[in-house]
C-alpha cells in the first residue's frame, strides 16, 4: 500500500477518535440538553451515531489537512519575489466641504 494511503487511513482513524471524544465529552456535561434527549428518545442512539460521523468527517479532514501541511520544509535563503523599489511616504492633501454658496450654485 502506498505510503500516502497508509498517512491517510491513519489520520482519518485519529480524526474519528477525536470526534468519538468530542461526542463524549457533549454527553457527558449534557451540553444543550444532549443527553437527556438522547434517553429520552427512540432514535437516540441513531442521532449519537449521526453526531459521532458528521464530526468525524469534519475532524479527520482537519487531521489530515494538518498532517500533510506539517509535511513543508521550512525555506533556506530568501524566499523570492520582487525587492520593494521605493518606500511609500505619506501625501497631506486638503480636503474642504463646499460652502453654502457653491452647493447652491451647483443646484444642491
Amino acid at each position: 500500500m502506498p505510503e500516502l494511503v497508509k498517512m491517510y487511513i491513519r489520520n482519518v482513524v485519529i480524526g474519528f477518535a477525536i470526534a468519538a471524544a468530542f461526542v463524549a465529552v457533549l454527553l457527558w456535561f449534557n451540553v444543550m440538553n444532549l443527553w437527556s434527549l438522547v434517553v429520552a428518545s427512540d432514535a437516540g442512539l441513531l442521532a449519537v451515531a449521526l453526531l459521532w460521523f458528521m464530526h468525524g468527517i469534519v475532524f479527520a479532514g482537519v487531521q489530515f489537512g494538518w498532517a500533510v501541511m506539517a509535511m513543508a520544509e521550512i525555506p533556506n535563503g530568501p524566499r523570492g519575489g520582487t525587492p520593494v523599489a521605493h518606500q511609500l511616504q505619506s501625501v497631506h492633501a486638503e480636503a474642504r466641504a463646499p460652502s453654502r454658496l457653491e452647493r447652491q450654485l451647483r443646484g444642491h
